[in-house]
């Protein structure tokens, strides 16, 4: 069984999508700091990015600041994991981890169709990551499975 979204998810006025230009590592890395979450070197968060399968940004327009991220690994034949997933804090956090799961498991359905689908998300992206369907474990061991 295939995602298919509820409903089409819209960024606010003078936000994108971006998943041509690479992001600053240490950009990313002060996003993942700010959501809670572990940081890397420098010279390894580039590699990963680089060697992933495929990665989304959203931004702003007015500002050079990275506002969400996920980046997909996958053998392109059982599995596919989405890492560092991270939205800044405030009042668009959720709808920017909706968005990138959204688009997201999309692009994996197109392209990777049947994959088992892992996740590594920080605790503020729970919310979402139930609301578009993924199971947090119940004995509360943070792993997460996407039921297809």
């Amino acid at each position: 069984m295939q995602y298919y979204p509820k409903k089409k998810l819209v960024l606010p006025e003078g936000y994108f999508i971006n998943s041509s230009e690479f992001p600053l590592a240490k950009d990313l890395n002060k996003l993942l700091s700010d959501c809670g979450c572990e940081t890397f070197p420098i010279k390894l968060l580039s590699e990963a990015i680089q060697k992933s399968n495929f990665f989304f940004t959203i931004q702003n327009e007015t500002k050079d600041k990275l506002y969400a991220f996920v980046r997909v690994t996958s053998d392109k034949g059982l599995n596919a994991n989405l890492w560092n997933l991270s939205a800044a804090k405030g009042k668009n956090q959720n709808l920017f981890y909706s968005i990138l799961l959204q688009i997201t498991l999309e692009k994996i359905n197109r392209e990777m169709p049947g994959c088992s689908i892992s996740v590594q998300a920080p605790v503020s992206s729970f919310k979402s990551l139930e609301d578009i369907g993924f199971i947090l474990d119940p004995n509360g061991i943070r792993v997460m499975g996407y039921k297809l």
